[in-house]
């Protein structure tokens, strides 16, 4: 029970198939207590039955892109909890039509709602949540490979995990001393909800399972139990780091495919 005792915050949940959801599985299987939110109406119910199957767990209202909607969430967790020991944050978005064609057409919307909703609001949530952190405490985002090199139509995504990946670094920094750590977890390619507003998912999961040096998909589980060890005392020296979940995909070069 490697989380006895702990209490956390998921950030992202939107239904049984998201990488926030097996993150929470595997840290409640080792004895943690959760928070999680919703991000609109419309996942209220998805989310509140999920978070129903696991005890003492309860959800509030919550999206990242409204300060004040942040507060309220954190408000509402210190009643419930009394304090957290661990943030996961797995929010990621950008307009559809962003996620097409070429890079070059993004509009300023575009990137401004992909760069704010998918990196500031990292630096958003962990500024809200250092008061609660009162016993230091661990805070792990979701990132992917195209922010450091070009994946078809992931685009402005690609930019938007860039910045999320130097926003992990400079947190890491600013909050070493207060014993709260930052980390990011590269997780290969699945098909969660978000990830379905890039085109050719389907084509980038077939590629990593017959390249990827394991030959298998990411499973949600793999990045479930990284998350775990990230947050539990066993990855208490790590800070600031990017771990990736992808079966070594990254490892490749541009020409492994063609072996």
């Amino acid at each position: 029970m490697l989380l006895e005792g702990k209490k956390g915050l998921i950030i992202g949940v939107a239904n049984k198939h998201s990488i926030a959801w097996a993150i929470a599985q595997s840290a409640a299987g080792q004895g943690a207590q959760l928070s999680f939110n919703y991000q609109n109406e419309r996942l209220r119910e998805n989310v509140e039955e999920l978070v129903a199957t696991l005890p003492g767990a309860k959800a509030f209202p919550c999206d990242v892109a409204d300060d004040a909607q942040i507060l309220a969430l954190m408000q509402n967790v210190e009643k419930q909890t009394g304090r957290i020991d661990f943030l996961i944050h797995s929010i990621a978005f950008a307009p559809r039509e962003e996620l097409t064609g070429q890079f070059v057409n993004t509009t300023r919307q575009g990137f401004a709602t992909a760069l704010d909703v998918s990196a500031y609001s990292l630096v958003a949530v962990t500024r809200a949540a250092i008061p609660l952190m009162t016993e230091g405490g661990s805070v792990v985002t979701l990132t992917y490979l195209g922010a450091e090199r070009v994946v078809p139509h992931y685009n402005v995504m690609g930019v938007a995990k860039a910045a999320l990946e130097a926003t992990v670094r400079y947190l890491a920094h600013d909050l070493g001393p207060k014993n709260i750590r930052v980390n990011a977890i590269s997780a290969g390619p699945i098909k969660t909800l978000a990830a379905r507003g890039v085109s050719g998912i389907s084509k980038m999961v077939d590629h990593h399972r017959e390249f990827a040096p394991l030959r298998r998909a990411t499973e949600q589980g793999e990045v479930g139990d990284t998350a775990l060890f990230l947050v539990s005392p066993l990855g208490r020296g790590i800070t600031g780091e990017v771990i990736y979940v992808d079966g070594g995909y990254h490892i490749l070069g541009s020409l492994a495919s063609a072996d």
